[in-house]
């Protein structure tokens, strides 16, 4: 995974509550068994006229917006527990995705797939859906190791949690074998030590 520690972006608001798994990656593109081409399809019923034509009203074919960070509604990743939903996101060139709640399952997966899930306040997702709104050229950065997420236009900032491993994975670009290798020294060490 490419290691993460801060990033400083522009962002694209997705003001649409409760986005299910579904949405993000639709199950007709599960076919595939590894990551490669999962962000052609990311929002794909939403990106997409029912004719192939692109639906020139969905935010993600706004050129006014850009960035690797995606604003999204409360309750993002909601339904079924599909990997595939964090590899569309991943795959389409996010590296963050913020929002006021998570499903559990796509947090978890989200991060153990180098992307990682900000959960805001609902006042402060309000705030930069604002910012966004009235600027679509705000820059947003989110640093990892201070747990910090702030609107550069105007100084705005919160903390955000994370579990410690994953912030360690995150910002040494490790997944779990990788940490696991890396630990390797410390592991035989403690196997030494041991008695039978």
């Amino acid at each position: 995974m490419e290691k993460f520690t801060k990033l400083q972006s522009r962002a694209i608001p997705l003001n649409i509550e409760n986005v299910d798994t579904d949405q993000i990656i639709p199950a007709r593109f599960l076919k595939a068994t590894d990551k490669n081409g999962f962000g052609d399809n990311v929002f794909r019923d939403w990106r997409f006229n029912k004719d192939g034509s692109v639906n020139e009203d969905f935010v993600l074919n706004d050129e006014t917006y850009s960035g690797d960070i995606l604003v999204a509604g409360n309750n993002f990743g909601c339904g079924s527990s599909r990997e595939h939903a964090a590899w569309a996101i991943v795959g389409y060139g996010f590296k963050v995705v913020v929002s006021s709640f998570f499903a559990d399952i796509f947090k978890g997966n989200a991060l153990n797939n180098g992307l990682l899930p900000v959960q805001v306040s609902e006042s402060f997702l309000g705030d930069l859906f604002s910012a966004i709104g009235s600027n679509p050229r705000t820059q947003i950065e989110v640093d990892l190791e201070q747990q910090t997420i702030t609107i550069l236009d105007n100084g705005r900032s919160e903390k955000f949690e994370i579990d410690a491993y994953k912030k360690t994975c995150l910002i040494n670009g490790y997944d779990d074998i990788d940490y696991l290798i890396n630990s390797k020294e410390l592991i035989e060490a403690f196997e030494a030590q041991r008695t039978v």
